[in-house]
């Protein structure tokens, strides 16, 4: 898996969670305070879109995970 793809399925799989916890529809809601953590995860993905940059992709090619494109 490359860095690219995982910072996405860590993205989704936030999003989701926080929305289950914040969603006072839900079996699992807890508090809608969880709702911000979701409105963060999509305020950092815009960012990323935008200026083509990405700490948590920065932080995986350190610990040697393959960036999406790379040869090597």
């Amino acid at each position: 898996m490359t860095t690219w793809r995982i910072v996405r399925v860590v993205a989704g799989t936030f999003i989701l969670l926080s929305l289950l916890l914040g969603v006072q529809g839900s079996p699992l809601y807890h508090s809608s305070n969880w709702l911000w953590f979701t409105a963060f995860v999509g305020a950092n993905l815009l960012q990323s879109g935008v200026t083509d940059w990405c700490l948590m992709e920065v932080i995986l090619a350190k610990l040697g995970i393959q960036r999406a494109g790379s040869c090597c």
